[in-house]
C-alpha cells in the first residue's frame, strides 16, 4: 500500500491564469495538495480560450488545470470578495501571476491576506518581479525568453533568432514556484509563520545559463556568445546531424566517446589522429572533425541505422523525434507519462502526465479539468454557507457557474492510477 501523498492535507487557493501559475499549481496537485481553482465570470482563466479547440475546449485549459476543483467568482462584488477571504483564511498557500500590485490594489495583496491567515504562504509569479525598474511592465514568457540572452543564442548566424515552440520561462518558473513553495511550508513548519514568494520569469530563464553568463564575466567581456546553428563550437561533438530521412543528435565530447565515435566514422586513422584527442584540439579543429561526422551520417542508410551503429559502439545519440514519435516512445509508456482521461463530451482524451515518480507514493487518479464554477456549491459548503446562501450568491452573482461536466478521476493511458 502506498504511503500518503506528500502534500496530502495542503490546500492551495490557484488565484492565477494561463500558463505559470496555473502549472505551478497542476504540480502541487500532482503531489496530493488539494487545489480550488477561483475564476471570474463569465470568460474565465484565459487558458480556456487558448488553441487548441475540440469544439469548445480547450486542450491547453484541460491540461494545465486537471486535479482542480473550480469556483467562479466576482471579487468585484462584497459578498464575492467575502468569500475568497473565507476561502484564503482556510487556505495553506495561495498561488497568483498578475501584474505587481494588481491584486493589493483589490484587496488580495500578500500584506492583506497574511494578516487573515498569518500562515499563508503566498507565491506571486511575474515577468520581471515585484522590484526593480521593470517591476510594472506585462510580459509573457517570449519576453523572459527574449530578454534572458537565451534567444540571441539560437539559431543560424545572421538569421532570426528561432521562437522555441515550447514555454521555457513560464514551465521552469512554474516549476521553480513548486519548489519554492515546499520550501515554504517546510520553513513554516518551525516558524509557523508563511511568507511571500517573489518569482520572475526573467530571474528564472537568467538563472538557467549554464554556460553563457560566467563565459562573459571571467573573459571580462571579451568573448560574447552568438549563435552557434547547431552545435556548440566550445563542446565538439555535440549537436545535430544530418541523414537521408531526418536528423539525429550526437554527444561526443569527451574524450572516450570521441574515440569511439572517430573509429566508427573514419577508422583507426581518424581514432589515433592526435589533433583531435583533447577538447581544446577538437574545438580548434572543429570543422573538420564535423565534417567527417556529416560525412558519415549523411551516406547511411536512414537516421535507424545511424542511431544502430552509434549505440553498438556506445555514442550517445538520439533521433530528433517528431511528436507522433515521442507519443509512440515505449520509454514514456513505460513511464506513465501520458494520461488518458474520460472526457464527458470529447470521449477519450490524451494528455501529457507530469514527471514526478515517488518510491511510497503512487498518485491518485486524477480528476478532469473544471468546468467554470464546477464546484461552487460544493467549495461553499465546505466554507460554512447554507444551501439557502450559496443560491442567494448564485442569484445575485456572485457564484458563477456555467454548464458543468463531470470531473471524475480517470486512469493513465496505461491503467495505472495517476
Amino acid at each position: 500500500m502506498s504511503s500518503a501523498a506528500p502534500l496530502a492535507g495542503i490546500k492551495v487557493v490557484d488565484y492565477s491564469h494561463f500558463l505559470a501559475g496555473p502549472y505551478l499549481s497542476r504540480c502541487l496537485a500532482g503531489m496530493g495538495a488539494e487545489v480550488v481553482k477561483v475564476e471570474r465570470p463569465t470568460v474565465g482563466d484565459a487558458g480556456r480560450h487558448h488553441p487548441y479547440f475540440v469544439g469548445d475546449e480547450s486542450g491547453f485549459f484541460l491540461q494545465q488545470n486537471m486535479g482542480k476543483r473550480g469556483i467562479c467568482v466576482d471579487v468585484k462584488k462584497p459578498a464575492g470578495m467575502e468569500f475568497v477571504r473565507e476561502l484564503v483564511s482556510t487556505a495553506d498557500v495561495f498561488v497568483e501571476n498578475y501584474r505587481p500590485g494588481a491584486l493589493a490594489r483589490l484587496g488580495l495583496g500578500y500584506d492583506d491576506l497574511a494578516r487573515l491567515n498569518p500562515r499563508l504562504v503566498y507565491c506571486s509569479l511575474s515577468a520581471y518581479g515585484h522590484t526593480g525598474p521593470k517591476s510594472a511592465k506585462a510580459g509573457f514568457g517570449l519576453i523572459a525568453e527574449a530578454m534572458s540572452g537565451a534567444m540571441a543564442q539560437l539559431g543560424v548566424p545572421g538569421e532570426p533568432p528561432p521562437l522555441l515552440r515550447i514555454p521555457i520561462a513560464d514551465m521552469y518558473a512554474g516549476i521553480h514556484g513548486a519548489a519554492a513553495v515546499c520550501a515554504a511550508l517546510l520553513g513554516r513548519a518551525s516558524s509557523g509563520r508563511g511568507q511571500h514568494i517573489d518569482l520572475a520569469l526573467y530571474d528564472c530563464m537568467v538563472s538557467m545559463h549554464d554556460y553563457a553568463i560566467q563565459c562573459f564575466t571571467l573573459s571580462n567581456g571579451a568573448i560574447l556568445p552568438q549563435q552557434v546553428g547547431y552545435d556548440l563550437p566550445d563542446s565538439t561533438v555535440y549537436g545535430v546531424f544530418p541523414a537521408p530521412d531526418g536528423y539525429l543528435v550526437i554527444a561526443a565530447q569527451v574524450d572516450d566517446a570521441w574515440r569511439r565515435l572517430a573509429g566508427l566514422v573514419g577508422g583507426s586513422e581518424l581514432a589515433s589522429d592526435m589533433r583531435f584527442h583533447t577538447a581544446a584540439g577538437r574545438n580548434a579543429n572543429r570543422e573538420e572533425a564535423l565534417r567527417r561526422v556529416r560525412d558519415w551520417t549523411a551516406t547511411q542508410s536512414s537516421v535507424a541505422a545511424c542511431i544502430a551503429a552509434l549505440e553498438a559502439v556506445d555514442v550517445p545519440c538520439a533521433p530528433v523525434q517528431r511528436i507522433d514519435e515521442v507519443l509512440a516512445d515505449p520509454q514514456l509508456v513505460a513511464r506513465g507519462m501520458m494520461i488518458e482521461q474520460q472526457h464527458p463530451t470529447l470521449g477519450p482524451i490524451r494528455l501529457p502526465n507530469l514527471p514526478f515518480h515517488f518510491s511510497s507514493y503512487q498518485p491518485e487518479p486524477m480528476r478532469i479539468a473544471p468546468g467554470l464554477g464546477e464546484h461552487n456549491a460544493e467549495i461553499a459548503a465546505s466554507l460554512g454557507y447554507s444551501p439557502e446562501e450559496i443560491a442567494n450568491l448564485a442569484r445575485d452573482g456572485v457564484l458563477y457557474q456555467a454548464p458543468v461536466h463531470s470531473s471524475e478521476p480517470t486512469k493513465t493511458a496505461q491503467g495505472a492510477a495517476t
